[in-house]
């Protein structure tokens, strides 16, 4: 594989978030780096089981079927405090599994998300919520990824199906902070008035430009291997904005939900998200009962203890 090929798509994992290592992790919490090396030297032949973020990993790396083998259209990126010594059990593990990953950072406890930009990656999924908010910092776009509640039946197995929320995540969190000070009808006004001016960018824009450019290298329609949603609280006549921003973008959402405040997570298990981003844990907490969910720790709704919204979504 060439170093520097270009990539239409480059997500960045932690191995907390592709595996299963909730066993492990509460060990080393309790017992200690030496107990927990330990346990890893001495179940390194014995395969971790799938973690929240493993099947749309999977799914991702799929999309590189009929690709180069030196040129594919995404690459998954590991990144692990673990040494490289107690790393080998999760090598093995994404042999076994049959997972094309071959890039990877062993930090040996140091923070990883200092190397998601050099090795380019377009999103960054975690379990440590302290990671995912300095890498947002960073101009990142990140996730915490939340373990599921409900395990969703995959309606989908061939199409990765992502959805995402609008204010704070897609777009900037002006019009959430706008709904705060002002209230619900002042907002759906100032939204009207203004639906011809294009929203800012969010945290997430980068990542569905660079999502959206992957689609285009596959036939559109109903059997296309990417389907993607926007999932928001806002309803009429806070939609038309919305709608002109992402032209303005030149970027297509299959599905567009205006949900007009209900709550998120029935409508994401009906369209069979496999991954959901979302910057309000009371929207996360909802859908993570259905469908894999990713908090975005960003904007107004995560500036202090209160994370309930008003507004928009």
């Amino acid at each position: 594989m060439a170093d520097n090929t270009p990539r239409l798509l480059t997500v960045a994992v932690t191995s907390r978030a592709l595996f299963d290592m909730e066993q492990s992790h509460v060990l080393y919490e309790t017992q200690g780096v030496d107990a927990y090396a330990s346990y890893q030297r001495e179940h390194e032949d014995d395969p971790l089981p799938p973690g929240v973020a493993f099947p749309v990993v999977r799914k991702l790396l799929a999309l590189n079927a009929g690709a180069p083998g030196d040129e594919p259209r995404v690459e998954v990126i590991l990144l692990s405090r673990n040494s490289a010594d107690t790393g080998l059990r999760i090598f093995n593990s994404i042999q076994h599994h049959g997972l094309g990953i071959v890039r990877a950072t062993f930090t040996s406890g140091e923070p990883t998300w200092p190397y998601v930009k050099p090795f380019g990656a377009n999103l960054f999924l975690s379990a440590n919520p302290d990671s995912v908010r300095l890498a947002l910092q960073n101009g990142i776009a990140a996730a915490t990824i939340l373990p599921q509640q409900a395990q969703n039946d995959d309606a989908h197995p061939r199409q990765l199906r992502i959805a995402f929320d609008g204010d704070a995540v897609i777009f900037g969190d002006e019009g959430e902070r706008y709904g705060r000070e002002h209230g619900v009808e002042a907002f759906g006004r100032y939204e009207q008035e203004n639906a011809h001016s294009p929203l800012s960018g969010g945290p997430f824009k980068g990542f569905l430009s660079a999502l959206h450019q992957l689609q285009q290298a596959f036939p559109a329609g109903n059997d296309a291997p990417i389907r993607t949603a926007l999932v928001t609280a806002r309803s009429a006549p806070a939609h038309e904005r919305v709608i002109r921003t992402l032209r303005d973008w030149g970027v297509r959402l299959d599905e567009a939900l205006f949900l007009g405040g209900r709550h998120k997570g029935p409508f994401l298990e009906a369209f069979g998200a496999d991954i959901f981003f979302d910057d309000s844990r009371h929207n996360i907490d909802s859908a993570r009962q259905h469908v894999a969910a990713g908090h975005v720790p960003h904007g107004v709704a995560n500036a202090g203890p209160d994370e309930s919204r008003i507004g928009a979504a």
